[in-house]
């Protein structure tokens, strides 16, 4: 299969923060972009050469958009599959709206990996109060009721504590028709992999993430994991083997729980760079960015060696103050060797990603040291509640 070389044009349905790194990675190897988003200042939209200002069900803009793209791809799980589907019978998209479909619904992600024997959480599908009692007498408590669709950041789930509680009570405040019921996974830490895989089949994996999250969203992350070498190699197996099932084109997300006996059991995919990823960004040879911009275009895949050990911190909302944006030169100057990436985004809220950091040092503990000191800086602010 022919590469599209640079000068190609990009189509990103989607215009977030995710959409605007993967342009300005793919800027640097000659590519250009047409962004469909009907946000007027999403991110993405004063860095690509178009931005079709319109909903992702409007055919007009979605033809222009394949009129104008070589490739189309995408930058979030939260869109109308009808719509990519209609975009992938006139042009190439990459990932698959297949993969989309799989990894936008719950129920459809956890019968995937139950179907290819693939490590992952005992759940069962539930439509009515009636059925959680029952699947809550199978599973036992702690269990998790989520949403089937569109779940993030710990969004539309409900963690069940007492197997005594009216189900019927629980169900109907999901508010939701069709849900799934995990059982709870103790577990001692998190990691994700990010693996990327061209149309080719050439596939790679990036180092091992150990993740920490605060109120269901990603706080930090700490390359290398600190994890056993056995479990990271078995993480980017098992990811491997997920992007060769799914014949993914692009690059993918793969979430994990480690038990205390060290097992691995997957809890979320993502077809797109992800928030964990961001690491590469500046500590790695290829960025994850890069790397989808080759996947999607089938060049050859990046290095991606790890340079030297960070920790990226998630800048929240929190840390605005009625819209004004932290001391930053106060911290660039106690923290040079510090790199600070912006989203772009012109007002802050509470939980809403706002940017993120990345400390660095010679070893993980310098990096967490580092990391540590500037979240001492940064909260040091009067007016902000800090997740970071």
């Amino acid at each position: 299969m022919s590469a599209m070389l640079p000068g190609a044009v990009i189509g990103v349905i989607g215009g977030g923060q995710l959409g605007r790194m993967l342009i300005l990675a793919g800027r640097n190897l000659g590519y250009r972009f047409v962004v469909l988003d009907p946000e007027p200042n999403c991110p993405a939209a004063g860095v690509a050469d178009e931005h079709l200002c319109a909903a992702y069900t409007d055919t007009e803009a979605l033809q222009r958009l394949v009129e104008q793209s070589d490739v189309v791809t995408y930058e979030f799980e939260g869109l109308p599959v009808e719509s990519v589907r209609w975009v992938e019978s006139r042009k190439l998209v990459r990932p698959s709206s297949d993969v989309l479909s799989i990894c936008q619904n719950r129920y459809r992600e956890k019968t995937f990996l139950r179907d290819h024997d693939l490590p992952h959480v005992p759940f069962e599908v539930v439509r009515s109060g009636e059925a959680l009692r029952d699947a809550l007498d199978r599973l036992g408590t702690p269990s998790v009721l989520k949403t089937a669709y569109f779940g993030y950041d710990g969004k539309g789930q409900i963690k069940i504590e007492d197997a005594g509680k009216d189900p019927h009570h629980i169900f109907s405040e999901l508010g939701v028709p069709l849900a799934i019921v995990e059982q709870w996974v103790s577990h001692r830490a998190e990691c994700s992999v990010m693996v990327s895989r061209t149309p080719d089949g050439q596939t790679s994996v990036f180092p091992v993430a150990e993740n920490e999250h605060r109120h269901h969203i990603l706080d930090r992350t700490m390359v290398p994991a600190r994890l056993p070498d056995t479990v990271q190699k078995r993480a980017a197996e098992l990811a491997m083997r997920i992007a060769q099932i799914l014949q993914l084109e692009g690059t993918l997300g793969v979430e994990f729980f480690v038990t205390d006996a060290d097992e691995l059991i997957i809890n979320e995919l993502a077809p797109r760079p992800h928030n964990s990823g961001h690491f590469t960004m500046d500590a790695c040879i290829t960025s994850q960015f890069e790397q989808t911009v080759r996947a999607v275009c089938n060049l050859p895949l990046g290095d991606t060696t790890l340079k030297h050990p960070v920790v990226m911190l998630n800048l929240m909302g929190n840390l605005w103050s009625e819209d004004a944006a932290p001391d930053w030169q106060t911290l660039l100057n106690a923290f040079p060797s510090v790199k600070l990436h912006l989203y772009g985004k012109q007002h802050a809220r509470k939980g809403r990603k706002m940017g993120h950091l990345h400390c660095s040092g010679e070893t993980l503990q310098q990096a967490i040291a580092q990391s540590q000191e500037v979240k001492a800086l940064l909260m040091k602010r009067p007016a902000a509640s800090c997740s970071v």
